[in-house]
């Protein structure tokens, strides 16, 4: 059986298929709609050919994308100035090239047969593999990541597991479990394999989240941490205005000093829009007050390295906290511009203030505030889970600085802050999350948000949260598990399928 439609309506239900499933993310979390697009496509592309099985999966991602990245207009017209003709035209370019990498792998799926329980495995790993590849593929871009819906739900326990890949491994496989055994009971002489083995692999997968869902894999601390957070929301008119720097500078002192009984300040990225070596004698000064009182501060500032002058988008503590760190992915365009010399000046996108950064190095040490190790990632840098294990494993406090105002009211924001909060169900460790304008938070070692302040409002935020110590399964292998278990059933489903014939 396959989903009777003419084969030029395939393509416009695969798009619409597509454009719901970010609503099984950040702001709605409807993640059974996850379950009925997946299922919807996993049935569209049964029993096509490899090219049709490519347009299919072409047309689908085109309809996440569109819906699911629709904020980075956002950043292109309101605030790099393009026109709606050329933001729109630039958008669109970015949701094809993302739909082309999810759907050259998954094209290959007509090439492992038809048989409807192996390819339920086939399936899945191809589209866990698309994710990988587009979370590294020039520069990386993992967002949308199916498993993301799901850290609510009882499958959040295989999260410190094997992370994010993990959830979208089962729940793709849900979804596709659900379309095979549909397919079984319209077919005649379904054996009881075909009816049920995908059942009852997905009712364990189910169970099993629940069982490690009660098991804590890190260990709290015997005291907590008092925590302080300015979000100024300052628009990005004002921040970047030269005019403004002293207005700025005393906004941050004033609010600064009503938090001084807390043990550790934040700041969010950026915070002090100008290079740090000049505003030195307003740091002394903040970190003078802040020693005064006991008090830990740690603020976003761009720095510049004297020896060469590199530029770096970087975290600095003051008072009762020591260290610093340079962030290490960077923002295509937002922080670096590829091919510079052909774009830089073209139009104000290329444009955008602080766009001349570089990378900081791996393995730099971790910021302590009191006596603890906290592992910092900025802005862009939480969505990439590896990269945030790999420091996270030595800390007992996450910490993201974020400016998400470059999307405004948008989607992206809230899927960010989604993001951040899985960050701290892998590495089971508290993540504080500072911002210019929202969304600022405080999550607890498993994922959930115990303190936040609306978007687009200035003011504090105060709440404790408890460190903790050791690490996750995740901490030490990341996601190679769950990409080693999809390259296998890939490399052995040769050996499983029936050798069913394809159209051409």
């Amino acid at each position: 059986m396959q989903l009777r439609l003419r084969n030029n309506l395939r393509p416009l239900v695969a798009a619409l298929l597509g454009a719901i499933l970010p609503l099984s993310q950040a702001p709605w979390n409807w993640w059974p709609i996850a379950i009925i697009s997946i299922c919807g496509l996993f049935l569209l592309l049964r029993n096509r050919s490899t090219k049709q099985t490519f347009w299919l999966c072409f047309s689908y991602a085109l309809g996440m994308f569109s819906v699911g990245v629709s904020w980075v207009f956002v950043s292109i017209h309101d605030y790099g100035n393009a026109s709606v003709l050329l933001a729109g035209a630039l958008t669109a370019l970015f949701v094809v090239a993302l739909a082309l990498i999810f759907a050259a792998p998954m094209s290959l799926l007509s090439r492992f047969g038809q048989h409807p329980v192996t390819t339920t495995f086939t399936f899945t790993s191809l589209w866990v593999i698309t994710e990988w590849i587009r979370g590294w593929f020039l520069t990386g871009f993992p967002w949308l990541y199916a498993g993301y819906g799901f850290i609510d739900t009882l499958l959040s326990g295989w999260a410190p597991i094997g992370g994010v890949l993990a959830l979208s491994w089962i729940a793709i496989f849900t979804a596709s479990a659900l379309a095979t055994t549909l397919l079984s009971l319209k077919t005649a002489r379904s054996s009881a394999l075909r009816l049920w083995l995908p059942l009852l692999l997905t009712s364990l997968l189910w169970c099993g989240g629940w069982i490690y869902s009660q098991k804590s894999w890190t260990t709290p601390a015997n005291e907590s941490l008092r925590i302080g957070l300015i979000q100024p929301s300052l628009p990005l008119t004002t921040k970047w205005d030269e005019t403004k720097l002293n207005q700025i500078l005393t906004l941050y002192h004033q609010l600064t000093r009503q938090l001084l009984e807390q043990d550790l300040i934040i700041w969010p990225e950026s915070a002090i829009p100008q290079l740090e070596h000049n505003v030195s004698d307003y740091l002394f000064q903040i970190d003078r007050m802040a020693r005064s009182s006991g008090t830990a501060i740690i603020t976003g500032i761009p720095t510049q390295r004297p020896e060469d002058g590199s530029y770096y988008n970087s975290v600095i503590a003051l008072g009762e906290a020591e260290g610093r760190y340079h962030k290490q992915h960077l923002v295509p365009f937002g922080e670096y511009v590829p091919l510079e010399s052909w774009l830089r000046g073209t139009i104000d996108f290329f444009d955008l203030p602080m766009s001349q950064f570089s990378s900081g190095t791996p393995g730099q040490p971790l910021i302590k505030a009191h006596d603890w190790k906290i592992s910092s990632a900025i802005c862009y840098e939480i969505v990439f889970p590896d990269l945030v294990a790999e420091s996270a494993s030595q800390s007992q406090v996450l910490l993201t600085l974020s400016n998400d105002s470059w999307f405004g009211d948008s989607l992206g924001p809230k899927q960010h802050l989604q993001m951040a909060r899985f960050r701290a169900l892998e590495n089971g460790k508290p993540l504080i999350r500072g911002t210019n304008d929202g969304i600022t938070a405080l999550v607890n070692a498993s994922g959930e948000m115990t303190h936040t302040l609306p978007a687009f409002e200035r003011g504090i935020l105060t709440g404790t949260i408890t460190p903790h110590t050791g690490t996750t399964p995740f901490n030490r292998w990341g996601s190679t598990p769950i990409l080693w278990l999809s390259a296998i059933l890939l490399m052995i489903s040769p050996l499983c399928l029936r050798k069913t014939a394809t159209p051409s």
